[in-house]
């Protein structure tokens, strides 16, 4: 069964893409935490990322590595915060989440409300970066 974030990286539901290569996919979350909030996914589904073998697994993480020092340049913040909690979705994912201080990252807040002309804008900073 396709999970949410197969579908969207198949195009079925519509995404902020921040980047894409053969085994990736990143993109704006829905539900900002931070404005550049973003998540990076593997294309091949599966629920738990220690669940990759080896060789995908260093692939992830430097793949993740690259996109968060792209969201450092394009979004003025302290650090990129990381996470790995997959508990909401059921498909591996590594929040990247730009932050001023550890009380940005907090998954019980209320997310930020930004407009769809914003998570444009903010993706392609994000993508300009690249």
């Amino acid at each position: 069964m396709s999970t949410l974030f197969t579908k969207i990286i198949k195009g079925e539901i519509p995404s902020y893409k921040v980047a894409e290569n053969d085994q990736f996919f990143a993109f704006l979350d829905i539900n900002q935490f931070a404005k550049g909030h973003t998540l990076v996914i593997p294309k091949q589904e599966g629920d738990y990322i220690f669940d990759l073998d080896e060789e995908t697994f260093i692939a992830y993480q430097l793949y993740a590595r690259k996109i968060a020092m792209a969201i450092e340049k394009a979004i003025p913040c302290k650090r990129i915060a990381t996470a790995v909690i997959g508990l909401e979705v059921p498909h591996t994912h590594i929040h990247l989440v730009p932050i001023q201080q550890e009380n940005d990252m907090n998954f019980a807040k209320n997310n930020k409300q930004v407009s769809p002309e914003e998570m444009e804008h903010i993706a392609a900073a994000i993508r300009k970066e690249l």
